[in-house]
């Protein structure tokens, strides 16, 4: 017979215990409630614990549920996904254990999201002639590839010129993206940069903010997109947990001492 344990999305403080409705992960309609200690609570809903399975709607599901709970409470300390517990009474358990670091965190961030924003350039043969005129070791390159008949030299050369441009490239990427941060330092608390696989996207950075400071947000992103709109496009999320500042582990060896 399969056992159901504790899914869990995130942590917050109140006295009472709270319902959030039929929007539990997995796909069954599991009710998401609360266990708690002393003021202080998870975020839970039923799961099986020997089957667990890693999958988009599930990590969509996850970060549903801790938006759902954002929408009551002012301070949310979201957990890694995928984390179960065997009973309330583990829950509970660790709660106790940890009761300080957990508080201190919630007051740490309370009444802070995440925003963030992705800067991506509209034209990238604008940029790579650009690349091409601020490095003269690129066009001395260019040249000595185009006079060479050895397939094997020239091989070479192109890998040359190729490393040399994807440098460049990361360079740019650097440069561009502290000029877009520097339009929000006053606004932000903290900002992290996170990596982008695609060569287009020059900026892609997740911003710690006041709950209360989304028009100020607006307007500073107005102010980018008008800047810069024959280069570049920005595309920026509505408030969202806030994964990028905050990891917390809950391994299953801890939740006993």
């Amino acid at each position: 017979m399969q056992r159901d344990g504790k899914y869990i999305y995130c942590i917050i403080a109140t006295q009472y215990d709270t319902n959030f409705g039929p929007i539990g992960l997995g796909g069954r309609g599991d009710m998401v409630s609360t266990i708690g200690f002393d003021g202080l609570c998870m975020v839970v809903s039923d799961h099986p614990l020997s089957k667990f399975v890693v999958n988009p709607e599930n990590i969509i599901a996850h970060q549903i549920v801790i938006e759902a709970v954002m929408k009551e409470f002012a301070s949310v300390l979201p957990i890694r996904f995928g984390t179960i517990a065997a009973t309330p009474d583990e829950i509970r358990n660790l709660i106790n254990r940890r009761y300080s670091e957990f508080m201190e965190l919630l007051q740490q961030f309370e009444n802070k999201v995440e925003l963030n924003v992705r800067g991506i350039w509209k034209n990238m043969g604008s940029i790579y002639n650009e690349i091409d005129k601020e490095h003269p070791e690129l066009q001395k390159l260019r040249s000595e590839i185009e006079k060479l008949s050895d397939e094997k030299k020239r091989n070479q050369k192109i890998a040359e010129a190729g490393e040399l441009v994807e440098l460049a490239l990361i360079k740019k990427k650097e440069e561009e993206a502290e000029k877009i941060t520097d339009a929000f330092r006053r606004s932000v608390f903290e900002f992290k940069h996170n990596k982008s696989t695609k060569d287009n996207v020059f900026i892609n950075t997740a911003f710690l903010v006041n709950s209360g400071r989304d028009i100020e947000f607006d307007n500073i992103m107005a102010d980018l997109g008008e800047k810069y709109n024959n280069r570049s496009d920005f595309v920026y999320t509505s408030q969202l947990p806030i994964f990028n500042f905050i990891d917390l582990k809950i391994f299953p060896e801890k939740w006993e001492l």
